[in-house]
C-alpha cells in the first residue's frame, strides 16, 4: 500500500492492491487515530491504553482537563482547559480584599508545561488580643483545605508582599502544604503583625 504525501505513514489502497474493505478501513483507522487528539477519561486510562506511545502523540484527559503530548520520553502538559478563579474560604480572623486587593482566590494554570497553582487577592488579618497579639488559627488562613487536584506533592513556600504597618517586614512567607492548608509564616513573631498580605502574582508548582 502507498502512504500519504505528508510523510505520516497513513496507508491507502492503490489500484494494484487487493480489494479489502476491512484491511483498508482498519489501516486508515489505526494510522489516523494515534495522529489525532485522542480522548481519555483519566491519565491512568491513557497510560493503560497507549502502552507504547510515540513522540508527537496528543491526548486529552477529561478528568484533569488537560491536553497532553508525548515528547519521546514522557507525557507532558501542552495546555490546560478553562480554569475559573475559585474563592478560598477563609478562617476566622482573616478576611477577603485586604488592602483592596480583591478576594483571595486560586486557579490551576499551565506554566512551562507543568500544572501550577496561581493565586490572587489580599487577605486582611486580625490578631487575638489586638494589633500586637497573635494570629488566629495558628496562621492558617483557609478554613477548609484546597481540593485534592490543587494540592502540591510536597510543601511549597512562596513570598507574598505585606503591609509595612505594625511590622518591620515588607513580605512574608506562605506555605502551601500537601494536605491543602495555607499557612502564613512570619506574622505574629515579636509583634510582626501586618494588617494585610497580598497573594497577587504568586505561583507554585504542584
Amino acid at each position: 500500500m502507498p502512504t500519504d504525501d505528508y510523510g505520516q505513514g497513513v496507508p491507502w489502497l492503490d489500484n494494484g492492491d487487493k480489494p479489502d474493505v476491512r484491511a483498508g478501513t482498519k489501516g486508515l483507522a489505526d494510522a489516523l487515530t494515534p495522529r489525532s487528539v485522542m480522548r481519555f477519561a483519566t491519565a491512568a486510562e491513557r497510560n493503560a491504553t497507549v502502552t507504547s506511545p510515540v513522540a508527537g502523540m496528543v491526548a486529552h484527559l477529561a478528568a484533569e482537563k488537560l491536553f497532553t503530548g508525548y515528547d519521546g520520553t514522557a507525557w507532558v502538559v501542552l495546555a490546560a482547559g478553562s480554569s475559573q478563579w475559585t474563592t478560598i474560604s477563609l478562617a476566622s480572623g482573616y478576611t477577603h480584599d485586604g488592602n483592596a486587593n480583591g478576594n483571595v482566590q486560586y486557579r490551576l494554570v499551565n506554566f512551562f508545561g507543568e500544572i501550577s497553582l496561581m493565586f490572587r487577592g489580599g487577605v486582611g488579618i486580625t490578631y487575638s488580643g489586638g494589633e500586637t497579639g497573635t494570629p488566629f488559627n495558628n496562621s492558617q488562613i483557609n478554613s477548609s483545605p484546597l481540593p485534592t487536584n490543587a494540592r502540591p506533592s510536597t510543601k511549597r513556600t512562596i513570598t507574598c508582599a505585606c503591609s509595612v504597618q505594625r511590622t518591620t517586614l515588607s513580605s512574608v512567607k506562605l506555605d502551601i502544604n500537601p494536605e491543602g492548608t495555607l499557612v502564613l509564616i512570619g506574622i505574629g513573631a515579636t509583634d510582626e503583625n501586618p494588617p494585610w498580605v497580598s497573594l497577587n502574582g504568586t505561583f507554585c508548582s504542584l
